[in-house]
């Protein structure tokens, strides 16, 4: 192997190195955000098993619904793609949304976080508390991610309230970006296969 590739590889390896150290600083320094949306996720997961009115129930339902139509048929490596396009999509406007005050990531949060108790309590109604294991491995990837995610974008809304709102606007922006790459990413991506394939077993 030449010098020149041997350097190459090291420079590529230095950036990777680089900007994921950057981005778990960066979660660090957010912790209060995340633990914001996190605590926000599971009230909401109470709620979701307390009050469950049939006008909210059956919008559940039907969107539940319309999942199911959309992947039925799929294969392994399709439905794998179909959960990684929409866990991407929710977490990346998570952060670019979140530019409006933090009212999307918020709004979202409680909305997943509902529906996760909604379903959760049907599922223990029905097959026992036992059928939550079975829904443990799809989030335990994706959840941390979406976390991070909607925390980020909780962050970013606040740029407003700083005195030098063009120099956080785009401190937070960037910083949240390179997160999403480097951790949230990575993360999706592995959560996006398990959920894949744990729906052929």
């Amino acid at each position: 192997m030449s010098k020149k590739r041997v350097k190459k590889g090291e420079k590529i390896a230095t950036f990777f190195k680089d900007n994921y150290s950057k981005s778990w600083a960066y979660i660090k320094e957010s912790k209060n955000f995340i633990w914001a949306v996190i605590i926000l996720f599971s009230l909401s997961i109470v709620l979701g098993v307390l009050f469950q009115p049939p006008v909210i129930i059956n919008l559940i339902l039907d969107y539940i619904q319309e999942v199911l139509i959309k992947t039925e048929g799929m294969s392994t490596s399709s439905m794998i793609g179909f959960i990684l396009t929409n866990n991407l999509q929710s977490g990346f406007m998570g952060i670019i949304y979140g530019v409006f005050f933090g009212i999307f990531p918020i709004m979202v949060t409680i909305a997943n976080g509902y529906i996760v108790g909604y379903v959760s309590s049907s599922a223990v109604s029905s097959s026992g508390v036992s059928s939550l294991l079975n829904l443990l491995p799809h989030g335990i990837f994706e959840l941390p991610a979406i976390f991070i995610s909607f925390g980020m974008g909780l962050k970013f809304g606040t740029f407003v309230f700083h005195k030098e709102i063009i120099k956080h606007f785009n401190k937070f922006f960037l910083n949240s970006l390179r997160v999403f790459v480097f951790v949230v990413l990575p993360l999706l991506v592995i959560a996006a296969i398990i959920e894949g394939v744990l729906m052929f077993i």
